[in-house]
């Protein structure tokens, strides 16, 4: 198999993996939606609402349709986040230093971002 044809595969694979990741982001948040409509209640009393994932899978083992409609959302935000992880392991393959570097910086900015993130 040759290197462009190797490429062309995983790029294929990537895109593949994009979109099952919006599908599943949109099911789960459907599921949470139906939840919430059914039973009209977020799972969570007054103005409280999970912010973090530990708060957040608590709520998904309790069936709180809040939480798997946030887990849902996280998913949808995570997707184009693998997909910069994934990149930095194809230009490594195709010995493409330059963007591997670049990639990666994206990659650790992105991540930052996450960790330094808050909800007020």
């Amino acid at each position: 198999m040759t290197n462009s044809n190797r490429v062309e595969e995983m790029e294929i694979t990537i895109s593949n993996l994009l979109r099952v990741g919006v599908l599943l982001s949109a099911v789960i948040i459907f599921i949470g939606l139906i939840m919430f409509l059914v039973t009209g209640k977020s799972g969570y009393t007054g103005n409280y609402y999970p912010t973090n994932p530990l708060e957040i899978l608590k709520g998904i083992l309790s069936l709180k349709s809040y939480s798997i409609i946030l887990t849902g959302i996280l998913i949808l935000i995570l997707t184009p986040v693998f997909r910069v992880g994934v990149s930095i392991i194809v230009f490594f393959q195709e010995k493409d230093f330059l963007y591997v570097k670049i990639t990666s910086l994206v990659f650790i900015i992105l991540l930052v971002s996450f960790v330094l993130g808050k909800v007020e």
